[in-house]
């Protein structure tokens, strides 16, 4: 189960990591910044909750993730270069969040 936590949280923090430097420095939509940035705050909601091992939190973040996977499904499709390795980057994070969070809360809700 910390096996769990620790990479439910670390994909998380990773992610708000890849999210903020794809969208500030390498894509932004204009060249003095995007207010795409904040989609990477939405991550910082839930993750308080993952840090601190909410069952709840984990319940609700593991749909909230699934929108960031269908984010870097498109860009991997629509875009080329580096900034289709960053989609297969948050493609991967996104996956091993919410294969962490499901088994997370599967074990838990057993004991």
């Amino acid at each position: 189960m910390n096996i769990l936590s620790l990479s439910a949280s670390l994909s998380l923090i990773c992610l708000i990591i890849l999210n903020l430097l794809w969208e500030i420095f390498y894509n932004p939509l204009q060249e003095d910044g995007s207010l795409m940035v904040f989609k990477s705050l939405i991550l910082l909601i839930p993750l308080s909750g993952i840090l601190k091992k909410n069952l709840y939190t984990y319940q609700w973040s593991s749909m909230l993730i699934l929108l960031f996977f269908i984010e870097g499904v498109v860009r991997f499709y629509s875009e080329d270069g580096l900034s289709q390795m960053m989609a297969l980057f948050q493609i991967i994070l996104t996956i091993i969040f919410f294969i962490s969070t499901i088994f997370f809360c599967n074990i838990t809700k057993q004991k």
